[in-house]
């Protein structure tokens, strides 16, 4: 046990105190027995938990899942501290201090902003010149590898458009995104694997990362897109075994086209 004083309401102070109690001697055998790779995902799934809270427009879970990224945030920070490294006092301190760097039209500074699309290219610049970015390839490089596919996609095509290199428009992207199809159909037809030098994997990455291109320049976000389409496609495909008078397995393939046909004729979404 910790030496440790209940509140009817803890605040900020307290809660970095709880967190330091947990790894603490005596504290919880869990907590003290985890490192940054062993609650990486945990970081992940509350983040996500608080998109689909976002998306529900839902301020209680909202606010909860909001707590929870903030406990990650701290317990990584804590971990950090144990090692001597940095402490959630140089977090807070380092993110002010960009906030205010990244913000010369509101704090005195000399660059001025009166759009919101000029606050954008001032960030840009600022972030690149902070960061040591000297090259737009500089800045491609550090979009995170770990993000999700079409959401790096996203953003290395909207750097590179920025510095000039990029399609005149959606549709000259769409014969791109053609002759991509085009070469993946040859792909299949050969027969050549998903390894081989021009496999299905290489062509398929490059009719995804041509579609996220036509998304960018058309203002859609390709993740939020694809997650549509799975909705989308989760509400038909329940329509078709709701249609179904005997096992998928047991249809041809030209049937189970009529069958998707008559239910997305029920369900036009």
């Amino acid at each position: 046990m910790v030496d440790f004083q209940y509140k009817p309401r803890y605040g900020y102070e307290d809660f970095l105190e709880i967190m330091r109690l947990l790894r603490a001697p005596g504290g919880c055998p869990w907590d003290r027995e985890q490192t940054h790779a062993s609650i990486r995902r945990n970081f992940l799934e509350e983040t996500y938990e608080v998109l689909d809270a976002i998306d529900r427009d839902d301020p209680h879970a909202m606010c909860e899942e909001l707590g929870d990224v903030l406990m990650q945030v701290v317990f990584h920070a804590q971990i950090e501290s144990e090692a001597g490294r940095f402490t959630m006092e140089d977090v807070v301190d380092g993110v002010a201090q960009k906030l205010v760097y990244r913000h010369p039209h509101v704090f005195g500074g000399t660059m001025q902003a009166d759009t919101s699309e000029q606050v954008l290219v001032n960030w840009e610049a600022l972030k690149r010149k902070e960061k040591g970015q000297r090259s737009t390839a500089d800045a491609v490089e550090a979009v995170p590898h770990t993000l999700p596919a079409l959401w790096r996609a996203e953003k290395i095509q909207s750097k590179t458009a920025k510095a000039g290199f990029d399609w005149s428009g959606a549709l000259s992207a769409l014969d791109k995104l053609e002759e991509e199809v085009r070469e993946l159909r040859e792909t299949l037809e050969s027969g050549a694997g998903a390894d081989s030098p021009h496999g299905v994997r290489e062509e398929v990455g490059d009719a995804l990362f041509i579609a996220a291109k036509i998304a960018q320049m058309s203002g859609v976000d390709p993740e939020d897109a694809l997650h549509r389409a799975c909705d989308k496609f989760d509400s038909r495909f329940r329509k078709v075994e709701q249609l179904a008078d005997k096992p998928l397995g047991e249809y041809s393939e030209p049937e189970l086209v009529e069958l998707w046909k008559a239910a997305k004729e029920q369900d036009p979404s």
